[in-house]
């Protein structure tokens, strides 16, 4: 969402605005900034007049704030509105899967012993990540688990208009002109309760160790943990939600509240599933997941019976860097096709539910009655968070 931070820059650095309407500044995402350090230089890259490729794709650029993802061109009502941003310092916005041009000579003389080597492949990492999951066809998704959870369902040929508050972006493209699209729920804390549970609370020595406590009791025994440090993301956008323990009784250990952690990672994956579901119509069959929680086989299994579906753990778990070399493979005909690739993908574990509807739902009504009770507390203390 970089619009806003570009409009601050040219507002707040002396004589900065000035030279950008002159055309001494360029702008552009980290990608672009990497890009164009890559080719810096070379004269065989699209834009040789700016000293090197000044581009981004179209899935980076339809995080700005500033592209039309339709069109897929800079939208100039946008750019007026959000700061009076001069077109002429943007990134030139093509595919994915691309050739942007070739090294300069001196990353090429470091890195390479002087052969220039094509720049071709360039996603946002999420986008990334569900194109390394080979998620090529409409309603297909992936759950990412890192500190945050990141979830992303390939929606086709045409934007969704998200009625449930997710965000609707370019998934890849790999021809000018044209994309795939995708909707996005982005939940803010869920590996991060994990390194809280270990650094701050000093419960557990090594992240692994949380499951081993959470196997160790049979259930939460009612206990929820709402993990919302600094608010709450995907589909509740609710700044002034606080974390939540509740259900505590004199029975409940440390094991309970282990578990109620990793489950909470389930419970939040399932809200914005459900979400996606709400916005395409598309009965969700199968989750991909990657990322590091998704070697935690107990989350897995959980997820699985939250969700009522099967999940999918592949091999290759770093799937962004999969999936960034997998586009630029294409843009160099290593790979002949989408095909060629998902068969080169690789299941390492499917995990299937084994818990009863009436039992799924009965802890999901827990879980969401544990969320009312999070929402809006920032609210109720604002002297203790610094809103008064």
């Amino acid at each position: 969402f970089s619009g806003t931070k570009v409009w601050w820059l040219l507002d707040n650095v002396p004589e900065l605005r000035a030279k950008a309407e002159k055309g001494d500044v360029l702008f552009g995402t980290i990608d672009t900034w990497i890009i164009w350090n890559l080719t810096r230089g070379s004269r065989d890259v699209v834009t040789p007049e700016r000293g090197g490729a000044h581009v981004t794709d179209y899935s980076n650029a339809s995080r700005t704030m500033l592209f039309n993802i339709k069109k897929l061109k800079w939208d100039r009502e946008l750019l007026e509105i959000v700061g009076r941003i001069p077109p002429a310092i943007l990134p030139e916005t093509l595919p994915s899967s691309y050739i942007y041009g070739y090294t300069g000579p001196e990353i090429s003389e470091k890195l390479f012993d002087g052969k220039c080597i094509p720049i071709c492949g360039n996603a946002g990492d999420q986008q990334a990540a569900l194109f390394g999951q080979v998620g090529f066809e409409p309603g297909e998704v992936k759950s990412t688990y890192g500190t945050g959870n990141f979830i992303l369902m390939n929606t086709g040929s045409k934007p969704v208009k998200s009625k449930n508050r997710l965000l609707s972006t370019v998934f890849y493209s790999r021809r000018k002109g044209s994309a795939v699209y995708a909707v996005e729920g982005s939940v803010f804390v869920t590996g991060a309760a994990i390194q809280w549970f270990r650094d701050a609370l000093k419960i557990i020595e090594v992240s692994a160790e949380i499951n081993v406590l959470a196997e160790s009791v049979e259930s939460t025994e009612g206990v929820y943990f709402v993990p919302a440090f600094t608010g709450l993301g995907a589909p509740y956008w609710d700044m002034y939600a606080r974390g939540t323990i509740v259900g505590i009784t004199r029975g409940t250990r440390r094991a309970h509240i282990a578990r109620a952690i990793l489950e909470s990672i389930a419970y939040l994956t399932r809200d914005v599933v459900d979400a996606m579901k709400g916005d395409t119509g598309i009965d969700i069959k199968v989750l991909k997941v990657d990322g590091g929680a998704s070697k935690s086989d107990f989350l897995m299994e959980f997820q699985s019976d939250i969700l009522g579906v099967d999940v999918v753990r592949p091999v290759i778990k770093e799937t962004t860097a999969l999936g960034a070399a997998f586009l630029a493979g294409l843009a160099v005909d290593v790979w002949n096709g989408l095909e060629e690739l998902r068969e080169l993908w690789r299941v390492e574990r499917v995990f299937k539910p084994s818990m009863s509807v009436n039992e799924r739902e009965r802890f999901y009504r827990g879980w969401r009655a544990a969320v009312k009770r999070a929402l809006g507390w920032a609210k109720e203390v604002p002297w203790a968070y610094g809103y008064e």
